[in-house]
Formats: structure tokens, sequence, C-alpha cells
């Protein structure tokens, strides 16, 4: 029997998940945005390759977008139609970099939506998410592949930082 440490997921309303997904939304027409530019900008030999492995990123971000959209839809909300900011850059390795960080970002925020569907007993939720995963995890490795560097590890979602440093240290299984 182990004991699991209360954290805002088990105590997480149908509203702040709606919102929560919203600003997902938000994250994947980022996605949509920034692999359908760099694809189109980025120069030279060596990105070739990675150029319309971008174009087939920025499509699979739509699907992204049009499943977090229906979640959100199911679970009684409005889904959002303004993206988060796109960094642009004239530096090819800058471009892949961004697209890097947001894709670990991501993957830590659809982890930790996980349980937090999970905890609500929205389990098609958590099961499309786990698919959205799948794909993001290979957007990290092309893009690694890239930049000619190991994957790092996810970001983990701040508030989920902050719990595993003040939190109990019988972590839960």
């Amino acid at each position: 029997m182990t004991k699991e440490t209360h954290t805002t997921t088990s105590s997480i309303t149908r509203k702040q998940l709606i919102d929560l997904l919203n600003e997902d939304l938000a994250g994947e027409y980022q996605a949509i945005i920034a692999y359908t530019v760099y694809s189109q900008v980025i120069k030279g030999a060596a990105y070739t390759d990675i150029a319309r492995e971008l174009e087939l990123h920025a499509v699979e971000e739509l699907q992204h977008a049009i499943k977090i959209a229906k979640q959100i839809d199911y679970l009684g909300g409005m889904p959002g139609v303004t993206p988060k900011p796109v960094i642009t850059s004239n530096d090819p390795v800058e471009m892949l970099r961004a697209d890097l960080e947001n894709e670990r970002a991501t993957v830590g925020r659809y982890r930790e939506r996980i349980r937090q569907a999970e905890a609500l007993g929205e389990f098609g939720l958590s099961e499309t998410l786990r698919a959205i995963i799948v794909q993001e995890q290979d957007h990290e490795i092309d893009l690694s592949a890239a930049l000619g560097i190991n994957v790092p590890p996810p970001i983990a979602p701040a508030n989920k930082k902050q719990q595993n440093h003040t939190g109990n240290h019988h972590a839960s299984r």
C-alpha cells in the first residue's frame, strides 16, 4: 500500500482542466506556425532533410491541435484561438533549439495533464494525450539529431518543480 502525496492534480476542477488545455492548444498553434515558417526559411545543405521533416511536424501539430480542441469541446469548454508567441531568427540552430525547447515543455505539460485528467476520471483525454506525447517525443528526437545532441529530459511544469523541492520525500509510484 503506497500513499500518494496530495498535489494540485487531485483537486483540479473541470474548468481548470479546460483552461490548462486551452494553454496547451495555444502551444500547439505556436508549433504549427513555427514549424511552417522554419521549414521554409531554414537554409543550407546541412538542413535540407530537417526542413522536410519540419513540414511533416507542422501537419502533426495541426492534428494535435484538433485533438486538443475536440477534448476541450467534450469537456464543455470553448477552444481558444490565440497562439503563444513564436520565436523567429535567421540562425537555423537557434530555430531548431527553440523548437526543441518547446517540445520539451510540451511533453512535460502533457505528462502533468495526463495525471490531472485521470484524477477527474477523464481517461479518454489521458489516452489522447499519451498518443500526442509519442509524436512529440519523435519531434524531440528529430530536432536533437539535427542539432547533433542527445535528447534532453522534458521540462517539468513550474508547480511540479516547487513540489519536488518542498514536498514529501516519499514519492508516489
